[in-house]
């Protein structure tokens, strides 16, 4: 897989280029499982770090906090480049999901707007797929959005090559998505999925890049060794694999040392050899699976 170099190796200045044009920005904070109470000064931390790429959901239960984060911070909201999602019951009311988030978020715009699940969930019944609805209609009613301004970009998440290739050959599909956010680590690193997307112009964000919480990677000999040789942590040893790869990463945390040092990239990366050693990792864990959906998402097709 082609190695991709920040200028300079300034990675936390690094963006990459999207499909419509615009530049997502190559290091983010996630807030996925981030607790109520934590989420907003862990958004005003890390803007003040000098991070300007905030990534939620309206699943995740704490648009308001990250909002409120995004004030408290000072930055301007021009230079923050917001990520959230269209949860899974709301598929067919799209214009109410997006109108939702930007009244929790207190923002007139999101830059990117992502369906979040390839599952159109029953809101009466989670257990259930609402019937005569797809994720195809979902993208039909997303595809409307940026023309009211409230929304720069859109996305998936979560979409592996079959269903990918269901929504792209669907005649109602003019909008090829600008990203697919997707589980990416060493031991879940897809290539097939990273490959595809990148053949369709698919840009691909990494969640989880770290092995999300209690990681069994910052256990790994072969990982504490690398980070060692190179006086980094495990988790930056992992943030820059993911950036090398051509995924922008979006690390959790709602602890300020760790906030700052997921942020300390520029400068450095990793040699080919030590590159090579990680991609080359044989265990395999999937940090979110999707038995919890009314249908599968998953079919093994990203190796």
């Amino acid at each position: 897989m082609a190695v991709e170099i920040a200028q300079d190796l300034k990675w936390t200045k690094h963006h990459f280029t999207l499909n419509t044009g615009d530049k997502i920005p190559a290091v983010g904070l996630g807030t996925w499982q981030s607790k109520p109470g934590e989420v907003r000064e862990a958004v005003k931390v890390a803007l003040q770090k000098g991070y300007r790429y905030i990534d939620t959901a309206l699943a995740y239960g704490n648009e308001k906090e990250v909002g409120l984060g995004i004030k408290d911070s000072g930055v301007p909201r021009e230079e923050i480049w917001v990520t959230t999602k269209l949860d899974n019951t709301w598929h067919h009311i799209t214009e109410e999901g997006i109108t939702s988030s930007l009244n929790s978020l207190g923002l007139d715009y999101v830059d990117l707007y992502l369906m979040h699940w390839p599952s159109s969930t029953d809101p009466n019944n989670l257990k259930k797929h609402l019937p005569d609805w797809d994720f195809v209609k979902t993208w039909e009613a997303m595809q409307k959005l940026p023309a009211s301004g409230r929304v720069k970009n859109i996305g998936v998440s979560n979409f592996a090559i079959k269903n990918l290739e269901k929504l792209l050959n669907d005649p109602s599909c003019k909008t090829v998505p600008a990203t697919n956010q997707i589980e990416l680590h060493p031991n879940n690193p897809s290539p097939k999925l990273v490959e595809y997307c990148k053949s369709k112009g698919i840009h691909c964000t990494a969640y989880s890049c770290l092995g999300s919480t209690d990681s069994p990677l910052y256990k790994n000999d072969k990982l504490k060794k690398i980070a060692e040789g190179k006086g980094k942590t495990v988790q930056q040893i992992l943030l820059m694999w993911g950036l090398m790869r051509g995924t922008d990463v979006i690390p959790k945390s709602v602890t300020a040392s760790r906030i700052e040092a997921n942020f300390e990239l520029d400068g450095w990366k990793l040699e080919d050899d030590e590159f090579k050693a990680i991609s080359s990792l044989p265990e395999r864990f999937k940090v979110c699976g999707d038995a919890w959906l009314p249908v599968r998402v998953f079919f093994g097709d990203d190796e």
